[in-house]
């Protein structure tokens, strides 16, 4: 009985399959048990595809079925095997393999009583088993130790060492005690994998067949080289059509090329500090599965699966490019579904520091680049699936080689720095992370409407709204980029410190005190507004897609709350142009940005900042605090004179020749960002001075203007970029209340916040979403809970 070997190949494909969904269901196997088993699933296709080819065979036997059923349970054990970091299920694995074990006794007795032995059944049937006892020795050298990999990996040094040395591709003699020794190691191997040995005993029998195996191997060795003066001829190389060697030369440059563009998009990391050598010299699982099907794909689909995939890899490293940038800059990659709201803010930002014609000029570039990533690894994909046809046999026999090799160093975690392994499946894990991202974006309105539709202070009544902050001027000031590394980066933290310990006594010497601790933000690097947007609201905004529902929405804000209860309320935000439709929600009764600011300011634009932090704190005085019995008025300002690139710096002057902001043409330290980007040291220096410069103008404005109705709540809306931060940094920004009134900084003493402007490293920390229904309580008719908790 014969079988055609396409049909019986899909057929153990698909029995192969319902195996792994068996595991799955058996024993939980996971997303590194799965890649593995596809690309044992893969791989094992090419190589019996070659195979077959290579003996000339049309139709399979009825001993090739089984050995086919054979190398699909080995494909569950393998699968097992590679499941880390999970614990490996030892009864499904002993099983499946005491069943792949006995099966091998079966088929050499059924191609031999129905006259069907052949050099591909033979051939097939051995690397079967070689595989068999490779897996198991993987295995055990994780439990026994790494020499019981000897036993495994001998079988594959012997083919190595044959293609190396043609002396050693003679045809052995046959071997009763060859045969024997090779079919011992399996069940020697079942055995120890079982457990049901003690430890020495597991031990023993494992070195008796490591032993006995070397001897096999060391008596074949011994007569191959007697016999060397047998073995076959060198063979002989296919004529190379006639070209030039210009034309060799450039094929092999245009290869390499498309090698290295490959092997990038699918290794390489997504940050821009772990882009070293060690990072991109590993074996890519993707990339071994990609050969294995073109391989085994007819001439059109293998033409349509290049141009898929390797569209498929464009993308992946546009992604990988956009995460170097966001990580470089937000500490995080990009999100596929939030991140999209950062192109306008980002290209804005461009045109303050290169020009509208260098930011348009920019985008174009990106846009080009982007289309030529995905043109150059389409093409490149193309070109060596050609010729990875042209050269079957040898793809084959490579990555039969790498899939042993990568295998071994996935189990055994061989590494050649810390969290590189050698074996890598980074393009799958970055596919899959990026999904999970993506569902969880998707699924996030419904968690955040459900968030916001909690809400103890919605139906409280204004007259029972911050009832001991009546008649008290409320500033809630943000300083930009002002975090925990301001305060203790031992480049940043000593002119910082000594600016707010100094400030502190200035403010006590004027009758002011101050408490201070740590909020962890909802935001790190940039993306101000959802900071903003997580302390007025009570609610963790942390993406584009909760501010734009929690602006659309009627949630009380802090500002709202205040208007409530029947202040004025005022929101700043002179960075911003045009339309700002979502100071609607926050509820202020006047709202200044720089289409309103500007006619009035007579001064340079600073980089980023519009204005010096200084003229807007003294607009806000003239316009709302200067006026004797006005309403109390509570003001969201936004400093801005920190952002990056932190030059130039404004000074600080005197408050009365602030002026309508003339002054600054020539009041300022005279530096640009070229001056110092990108020297990290020198950044850190240039982030310092902005921090000391708005902490010296918020000191000097409550020395100035202060009075017994003055609260100052001043923090910071997020960390600075990872050049000053560092990598992994938290997100914990500074908080600082100042009153004059003790009876203010008496409601929150249950806070634990320590005295002063400077919180001190062992503050305690809250999430900004926590702060404001902390102030409301604190501030309300009774204080009495204790909101002190850790985040």
């Amino acid at each position: 009985m014969t079988v055609s070997p396409a049909r019986t190949l899909i057929a153990g494909a698909a029995a192969q399959v319902v195996l792994f969904i068996g595991l799955a269901m058996a024993t939980g196997l996971g997303p590194s048990g799965w890649l593995t088993g596809i690309a044992y699933l893969v791989i094992g296709c090419a190589a019996i595809t070659t195979g077959l080819r290579h003996y000339g065979v049309t139709s399979l036997g009825p001993a090739d079925l089984v050995t086919l059923a054979r190398a699909v349970l080995i494909g569950g054990v393998t699968a097992l095997v590679a499941d880390i970091p999970e614990p490996v299920p030892v009864t499904p694995l002993v099983v499946l393999a005491a069943v792949a074990l006995s099966l091998d006794a079966i088929d050499g007795q059924v191609a031999r009583r129905t006259g069907t032995v052949s050099p591909f059944g033979a051939r097939f049937d051995m690397e079967t088993d070689a595989f068999l006892i490779l897996v198991l020795s993987v295995y055990l050298a994780t439990t026994v130790g790494p020499w019981v990999l000897a036993i495994g990996v001998m079988r594959y040094v012997f083919v190595v060492a044959g293609r190396l040395l043609r002396w050693m591709r003679a045809d052995l003699p046959h071997s009763m005690i060859r045969k024997t020794v090779a079919a011992a190691q399996g069940i020697i191997l079942a055995i120890a994998a079982s457990g049901l040995l003690p430890d020495p005993g597991t031990v023993l029998i494992l070195g008796v067949a490591l032993a006995a195996l070397a001897g096999s191997f060391g008596h074949d060795v011994v007569w191959l080289h007697r016999n060397r003066a047998d073995a076959p001829e060198a063979e002989t190389a296919d004529e190379e059509p006639a070209r030039s060697r210009r034309r060799r030369v450039l094929a092999g440059v245009g290869t390499g090329l498309a090698c290295v563009l490959v092997l990038f998009a699918l290794i390489a990391p997504n940050r821009i500090g772990d882009l070293t050598p060690t990072a991109l010299a590993r074996i890519p699982i993707e990339a071994l599965i990609g050969i294995a099907l073109v391989l085994l794909l007819p001439r059109i689909a293998r033409r349509v699966a290049a141009v898929l995939v390797g569209l498929s890899l464009g993308l992946l490293l546009v992604v990988k490019l956009t995460d170097m940038g966001f990580n470089e800059v937000l500490a995080r990659p990009f999100d596929l579904v939030f991140d999209w709201s950062f192109l306008g803010p980002g290209v804005e930002y461009l045109a303050g520091e290169i020009g509208q014609l260098g930011a348009t000029l920019t985008v174009i570039g990106v846009v080009v680049l982007i289309i030529s990533l995905l043109v150059l690894t389409t093409v490149a994909v193309l070109r060596l699936s050609r010729l990875m046809v042209q050269r079957r046999t040898t793809a084959t026999r490579s990555i039969a080689v790498l899939g042993v090799v990568w295998l071994v160093c996935a189990v055994l975690g061989v590494q050649f720095t810390q969290d590189v392994p050698v074996a890598s499946r980074s393009a799958s894990d970055a596919v899959f992370d990026k999904a999970k991202s993506v569902r969880a974006g998707l699924l996030d309105p419904e968690q955040f409407a459900k968030e916001a539709a909690v809400d103890d202070f919605r139906l409280t009544p204004g007259d029972e709204l911050l009832t001991e902050l009546r008649g008290k001027d409320v500033m809630l000031t943000f300083i930009e980029s002002y975090g925990r590394v301001a305060i203790q980066d031992p480049l940043i933290a000593p002119g910082v410190d000594a600016k707010l310990d100094a400030g502190t006594e200035k403010l006590r010497a004027a009758g002011f005190e101050a408490k201070s601790g740590f909020l962890a933000s909802s935001t790190f690097g940039g993306g101000s507004w959802l900071a903003h947007a997580s302390l007025q609201s009570g609610l963790w905004v942390n993406n584009q897609q909760r501010y734009d529902a929690l602006t659309a929405g009627d949630r009380m804000s802090l500002t709202k709350a205040f208007k409530r209860a029947g202040w004025d309320t005022v929101g700043a935000s002179p960075q911003i142009k045009g339309d700002w439709p979502e100071g609607e929600y926050f509820g202020y009764d006047k709202t200044y940005t720089w289409d309103n600011l500007n006619p009035d300011y007579a001064g340079p634009t600073l980089a980023y900042s519009k204005m010096p932090d200084q003229y807007l704190l003294q607009y806000f005085q003239q316009h709302h605090r200067a006026t004797p019995n006005h309403t109390p008025v509570m003001a969201e300002l936004d400093l801005t004179s920190s952002h990056s690139p932190w030059a130039p710096l404004p000074k600080l002057l005197d408050w009365k020749d602030v002026g309508d902001g003339s002054i600054y043409e020539h009041a300022t330290n005279g530096k640009r960002g070229k001056d110092f980007w990108p020297d990290q040291t020198k950044v850190k220096g240039a982030f310092g001075d902005a921090i000391e410069y708005v902490l010296d103008t918020l000191i000097s404005y409550v020395q100035t203007y202060g009075d017994e109705n003055l609260v100052l709540i001043f923090l910071g809306d997020h960390q600075p970029a990872p050049i000053v931060s560092g990598v992994d940094a938290h997100h914990d920004v500074p908080i600082t209340i100042v009153a004059k009134d003790p009876a203010v900084l008496e409601r929150i003493s249950h806070w634990n916040w320590h005295d002063g402007l400077n919180p001190g490293p062992r503050a305690p920390v809250w999430k900004m979403s926590k702060f404001r229904d902390r102030f409301l309580t604190a501030f309300g008719p009774s204080n009495s809970e204790q909101l002190a908790s850790p985040r």
